[in-house]
């Protein structure tokens, strides 16, 4: 019941005491095909000529953990020999699905550790200390088992076109994934499907990681993917992302003329975040002829300013009045913080026509504003007047669950103290984070009465 092996049968079962290697001992199982049956013959490969036992052979694999205890498959093969003089096959060995030829591992062994690497937080290490291997044994047999063009489950062409199906809404964001060497090896672009379900709700999932954080990198990565997969792109009608010229010239340029492209509405409030905070900064600047200490008035509220107005208690916004009066004399943090909230009250109207209402007057006033930064924010904004407007013609097509998929990245590699190979890196956070596993959790509704 433990082997589950079809076609192999146990001969012997030891357990090995904990020694340098194994610090929890060994379980040795070793196991042999069963016996040809009455009537069966086996014949050579090569030239039919029925083939005569020619002794056996051991092959040692390292198995799937059995009672949390590493596991040794001993295999005694059998091996044949052509009774034919002149045929060049001369001598096999007999052969089973779950036992690969030439190879360190079961099959299962692979699939159970790439399944702990995608389902429980894990790390290669780990895993290869409970396999009873070295890391390198167990990485090379997860990556050829993963990106093998004609059976990997990441990039193989089935498992390329399954990943890229039904994709609708794409999302792009960058990050670093190492912070040592080159400048120009350190960021990456993560490509995640943002597409709805039946619900209308967002189960974010990476598509895939690629080398560099420009346009013409996400561009290129768009048009392989067409190359592979080609009704791919016809199917994009949405695409969300970060105020990032480069990135909205390749969606212009690879995407369909149809589909909309929308900016993340969390980016464009921290842009109006970014320039009150500026000139808060200033006016301290120049009022006091330094930095903000911890008793100057407007640093005090520095924290309090980016409060949302509904949140703000009686005690906040008597905190707010106070301060603005005694270190905003020019008015122009005043003025910074009401055109902030009234950037972000656009996100929060009742409807989407009201939201789109307040979105139109923002960007037919903030880049008149005295304010220079506010007038510079309203420029900025005004560049990107399609996308934003966008957002309330798509019910709220955002980056977030782009954001949500960089927290898993980052969580994978804090557990693997980081990376040095972006190979390997890529093939881990396509586990953690290619959908299989249900990261998102429903909320629980609340009993009524």
């Amino acid at each position: 019941m433990i082997l589950d092996l079809p076609g192999l049968h146990l001969i012997e079962v030891e357990r090995l005491d904990p020694d340098g290697q194994h610090r929890r001992g060994l379980i040795r199982l070793t196991v042999a095909t069963d016996p040809v049956a009455d009537g069966e013959v086996v014949a050579c490969h090569g030239c039919g000529v029925l083939a005569a036992d020619h002794g056996r052979r051991t092959h040692r694999l390292a198995d799937a953990p059995v009672l949390g205890t590493p596991t040794e498959l001993v295999w005694r093969k059998r091996r044949w020999r052509c009774r034919e003089p002149r045929c060049p096959v001369g001598t096999w060995t007999e052969e089973h699905p779950d036992l690969p030829a030439r190879t360190k591992l079961t099959t299962r062994a692979v699939a159970w550790a790439i399944a702990t690497l995608r389902w429980d937080d894990s790390t290669v290490s780990a895993i290869a200390r409970q396999l009873g291997i070295d890391w390198h044994t167990l990485m090379d047999a997860i990556t050829a088992a993963t990106t093998d063009p004609d059976t990997g489950t990441l990039d193989s062409g089935t498992a390329r076109r399954a990943r890229l199906t039904g994709v609708n809404t794409l999302g792009v964001d960058e990050h670093i994934w190492k912070h040592t060497g080159p400048q120009q090896n350190r960021p990456v672009t993560s490509i995640v499907d943002l597409s709805r379900d039946e619900h209308g709700d967002v189960h974010a999932r990476l598509l895939d990681v690629t080398l560099g954080r420009s346009g013409p990198v996400y561009a290129a990565w768009i048009r392989t993917q067409t190359e592979q997969v080609p009704e791919f792109v016809a199917g994009i009608t949405h695409a969300a992302l970060d105020p990032f010229r480069g990135y909205a010239n390749a969606i212009n340029t690879e995407l369909p003329e149809e589909t909309v492209t929308v900016l993340d509405a969390f980016h464009v409030v921290k842009l109006a975040g970014t320039a009150l905070d500026e000139v808060r900064r200033r006016t301290q600047q120049a009022t006091l002829g330094r930095r903000g200490r911890k008793n100057d008035p407007l640093y005090k509220i520095r924290r309090l300013l980016t409060t949302a107005r509904e949140n703000l208690t009686d005690r906040g916004v008597a905190r707010l009045e106070a301060a603005l009066q005694a270190g905003d004399p020019g008015f122009e943090v005043t003025i910074a913080w009401h055109a902030y909230q009234e950037l972000r009250s656009m996100f929060h109207a009742q409807t989407p026509t009201a939201g789109r209402g307040i979105a139109v007057k923002v960007l037919d006033s903030f880049h008149t504003c005295p304010v220079p930064e506010i007038a510079r924010l309203g420029r900025t904004l005004r560049s990107w007047r399609a996308e934003i407007l966008a957002y309330f013609d798509t019910g709220g097509v955002s980056n977030g669950g782009t954001e949500a998929i960089n927290l898993i990245i980052e969580k994978v590699r804090r557990l693997a103290h980081g990376f040095r190979n972006f190979a390997n890196y890529r093939i881990r956070i396509l586990l953690a984070a290619d959908g299989t596993r249900p990261w998102r959790t429903r909320r629980k509704k609340k009993r009524s009465g």
